[in-house]
Formats: structure tokens, C-alpha cells, sequence
């Protein structure tokens, strides 16, 4: 029901691609050039993407809301234009939101649950308001797993009860990762420029680089928090997602802005544009986590011989680094994330519309009473679980958060750094995707995502090769607001591979 709706609603608008000359592979600069030139309009792009989605996303299930007034939106910055020039480095861009971010147009913030269905949210995300200031129009919504994948350990990612199956397209039989699922199948199959996802721990950097993309899961508090639909606030941020460096650090430079209303934000004065540099492998000293490693030998050799060059592009290479606390945060964070799931997601579902569910508990009930269509295939221990905690004055949270911040920054990331006087770590980011299975749940080896992302420290990954035709990435990481360093040696990597090929679709 819900692809018949989205076909119809695709068709009831324009699609009609004019003779501009669309290059799929194109970044947002070069885009722009063809805009001032007048070979390529906004217009044209919207036109272009809602086109592909109509005929490509019926395998995928990727884009689940359109905005209506994209190619008005669309055609009116067009007209500025030409009138008054770029408004912002996302002049006329077609972005895509996960959705579980609040946005206007007519669109919902669903989690991917019937029980928000209908929240139309009355306001905008902060980040959703910088992607306008900035030019970007919000051409739809992406399929996520369900509550960004916190409702149960056997789950499958990309699955939501309100969408059903998000599917990687390259190989529609196996997972896109996730929780930020269709955003990541979206851009690899081009249905949008660019995309925002949001991560917890891998959210953004798992699909990234299962689907062949770059993502950037940037310093917590960096971007706001604001309008987005809560795990965790110590552990919560959106982050770009792009087919290249270049557009991922647009994107993030647009989104990136001092929330006064978020408690916790994290002023950042980097200038990530200014970190594009081709030569920013030249000198940096890497160190390799040997211990983030090791659960599948393909992608092991994948990564060996990406060293060599990073070796080549100048880089020196500190190996066999361990972390030593890694087996004991993982228990911290789960108990961080269980307290604060309860509260934060409290906290946003008082503030939505009357006749939607107004805490946890509720949506606990209303998933047991429609079972059905919202547990066909896993159950919801963890929302119980999470159900189940106390407040956020509790010892037992507290203690939890210091030692999950302890182990992954004094004692982790940061203890790597100085002692090796390191600019930067790297590991595999993530196995191939593994088979879609709605029995037995999500196939993890393992991944490099932990330390970063319960830290809070910034995280890049990039596509650095493919295992049975399946993207592989690579993932950089160092300390707080380290973006700069990350970009350079990313967009560094990627200027001296550039291995991307895009999936194969009928």
C-alpha cells in the first residue's frame, strides 16, 4: 500500500527531465558551476530524482515521504538565482532526512512506528533550518530501522514496521546496516544529492559503508539535537551522507551552527571546507587498532592493502594498537543508553500533538496492541528494559556514563593518541552487509564504531574497496574536534583510490 501511494504522489508531480546534461557523479561545487552557467537548474535536479525514485525505489524501499512542494521550492531558488546569485553552499540541493527528524512540508516524524504515523511536527529540526538558510530543498524522508534500532536485539536493520524492508542495492538480498538505513541506500543508488542520517553508536557509519558511501558521524553537540527523535543524549548527533568527501563536508558545514536551546552543544569555530586538501595524508601519523580487526580475513586484506597506500599518499604508520578497555565499555553504554532512552524520548513525545503517545510506556502498549503489524518478527525487550529504569538521578546511570566516557576517552582514544602521538586511528569500519534475515535478526562481526561514538569524538568513513561485489569502508577517528585532521586524511584516501563504482540496478 504504502509503494502505491508513493508512486502515485511521485506522478502527480512533474517528472520530466529536460535536456540538461545530469552527471551522476558530479559534487555540489561542480553542480553549481553548471547552475551559474545556466546548463543545470534546481528544477532540473528535483525533476531528475523524483524520476529515478519512481522507477528504481519500488526494489528498495528507501524514500517512504516526498515533499510536495519540491520542484516549486525548487523553481523559486531558480529564480533567485538569477536574480541575487547562491543564497549558501546548498543552493538548490535535493537533501534527504531520515525520519526521524522533524520537518515541515507535510511530511511526518514517524521512527518508522504506526504509533507516529501522524505526528506532523508544528516546527522544524534546528539542523532542518540550517539545511534551508544554506539553500538545500528537503526533497523527502528515508526508511530507518525502527526507532533507530532500539526496540530489540534480534532485529533486522532497515525494517520498520510503518515501511517494511529497506534493501542495499548491491545486492538486493542483503542488509543496508543501520539504523540510518534508506538514507545510505538513497545515495548510492542517487536518488538525492546528499542525505542526513543520525547515529547513536554506527548509525551513520555502518550503512555509510555498506552502501559504498562517506559518512561523517561529526563531534557530539556539533550539530544540534534539536527535532530529532532521541536515543541518547550523550550520545546523539546527525551527520552527513554523501557519495563523496567534498559534498559530506558541505553538507556538514551547513548543518553545523551554536543551538543556544541545546544544553549540551559543542561550539565549533573549524572551517571543514578549508580541510579539503589533497595532500592531507602527507605526514600524519595513523595508528591501527589492531583490536577492531580480525572477525573476517577478506576484509582484513582489503585493508592491507590500503596501508600501503596510505604509506604512498606520506603517511606514517604506527601498527599493532590496542585499546584496552574495550570488552568493558560496551556494558557501560548499553545501561547509559537504556536510562536515557527512557527520558529523552519522554521528553519529545510530550511535546507532540494530542492523540499521539505521550511516553515509552505508552508506546510499549501500543506496539502489544497491534502486534500484528508492528511485531510480525522481533519483540520490544528493549524498550521494557529501558521501561524498566529508573530517572537520570539514579547512581547507577551516573556511574554508567562516567565510566563509558572514561573508557573510550581518557583511558581510550585519547590514551592511544598521546601516547603514540598519533593525529588519527583507523580500522575496517565494517564487514560486508550480510543476508537480510527477519528470523534470526542482524549478522554483526564487528565494527569500528564503539570508541568514537561513546566518546562522543568525531568519526569518517570512506570507501576504500568491495568483497564479492559488496562495499567495504574504511573509518578514521581521533579526538574531539578533530574533524579537520579527519577530513584531510579522508579526503586524501579518497583522492588516491577513488574505488567507488555505483550499484547495478535494473
Amino acid at each position: 500500500m504504502r509503494l502505491n501511494v508513493l508512486i502515485l504522489l511521485v506522478f502527480t508531480l512533474p517528472v520530466w527531465l529536460s535536456h540538461a546534461q545530469i552527471n551522476e557523479q558530479a559534487n555540489i561545487h561542480e553542480i553549481h558551476q553548471q547552475m551559474q552557467a545556466g546548463t543545470l537548474s534546481s528544477a532540473d535536479l528535483v525533476k531528475f530524482y523524483l524520476k529515478r525514485i519512481a522507477s528504481l525505489d519500488s526494489q528498495l524501499n528507501a524514500v517512504v515521504q516526498l515533499n510536495k512542494h519540491a520542484l516549486s521550492q525548487a523553481q523559486a531558488l531558480d529564480k533567485t538565482l538569477k536574480t541575487s546569485g547562491l543564497v549558501g553552499p546548498l543552493h538548490g540541493i535535493p537533501v534527504l532526512l531520515k525520519d526521524n527528524i522533524d520537518t515541515l512540508d507535510g511530511m511526518a516524524n514517524t521512527a518508522g512506528s504506526y504509533a507516529l504515523a501522524k505526528n506532523f511536527p508544528k516546527d522544524a529540526a534546528f539542523l532542518v533550518q540550517q539545511l534551508k538558510k544554506a539553500g538545500a530543498i528537503i526533497l523527502g524522508k528515508t526508511n530507518l530501522s525502527e526507532w533507530a534500532n532500539f526496540r530489540s536485539t534480534s532485529s533486522s536493520s532497515g525494517w520498520s514496521g510503518l515501511y517494511g524492508q529497506t534493501r542495499n542495492p548491491y545486492d538486493l538480498t542483503t542488509s543496508p546496516c543501520g539504523s540510518s538505513s534508506g538514507s545510505g541506500v538513497a545515495i548510492a543508488a542517487n536518488l538525492a544529492t546528499v542525505a542526513i542520517g543520525t547515529e547513536t553508536d554506527g548509525s551513520v557509519t555502518c550503512p555509510s559503508a555498506i552502501n559504498g558511501i562517506v559518512g561523517i558521524k561529526p563531534t557530539l553537540g556539533t550539530v544540534s539535537r534539536d527535532g530529532i527523535i532521541p536515543i541518547a543524549h550523550s550520545q546523539d548527533t546527525a551527520g552527513p551522507m554523501a557519495r563523496n568527501v567534498t559534498d559530506a563536508v558541505i553538507l556538514l558545514s551547513a548543518i553545523v551552527a551554536h543551538d543556544t536551546n541545546d544544553a549540551n552543544a559543542t561550539p565549533s569555530t573549524i572551517d571543514y571546507l578549508a580541510h579539503l586538501n589533497k595532500d592531507g595524508l602527507a605526514g600524519k601519523r595513523i595508528g591501527i587498532a589492531r583490536d577492531l580487526m580480525g572477525y573476517h580475513h577478506k576484509l582484513d586484506e582489503v585493508f592491507e592493502q590500503n596501508i600501503a597506500i596510505l604509506k604512498d599518499q606520506g603517511a606514517v604508520i604506527i601498527d599493532d594498537l590496542n585499546f584496552d578497555s574495550q570488552n568493558a565499555w560496551g556494558e557501560a553504554e548499553f545501561t547509559v543508553l537504556l536510562y536515557e532512552f527512557k527520558h529523552d524520548l519522554n521528553q519529545y513525545l510530550s511535546q507532540t500533538a494530542e492523540g499521539l503517545p505521550k511516553s515509552l510506556d505508552e508506546i510499549i502498549h501500543f506496539n502489544q496492541q497491534n502486534a500484528a503489524i508492528e511485531m510480525p518478527y522481533f519483540q520490544q525487550e528493549i524498550m521494557k528494559m529501558a521501561q524498566a529504569k529508573g530517572d537520570l538521578t539514579e547512581k547507577n546511570y551516573q556511574e554508567a556514563l562516567k565510566q563509558a566516557k572514561l573508557l573510550t576517552q581518557a583511558q581510550g582514544i585519547d590514551k592511544l593518541m598521546a601516547e603514540h602521538q598519533l593525529d588519527l586511528i583507523i580500522a575496517p569500519t565494517t564487514g560486508p552487509a550480510w543476508k537480510i534475515d527477519w528470523v534470526n535478526g542482524d549478522h554483526y562481526l564487528g565494527s569500528a564504531t564503539s570508541a568514537a561514538a561513546i566518546s562522543g569524538y568525531p568519526h569518517i568513513t570512506v570507501p576504500m574497496g568491495y568483497i564479492h561485489g559488496l562495499p567495504v569502508g574504511m573509518s578514521f577517528f581521533s579526538g574531539k574536534l578533530s574533524e579537520g585532521t579527519l577530513i584531510e586524511a579522508a579526503y586524501s584516501f579518497e583522492q588516491a583510490t577513488k574505488v567507488r563504482q555505483a550499484p547495478r540496478l535494473p
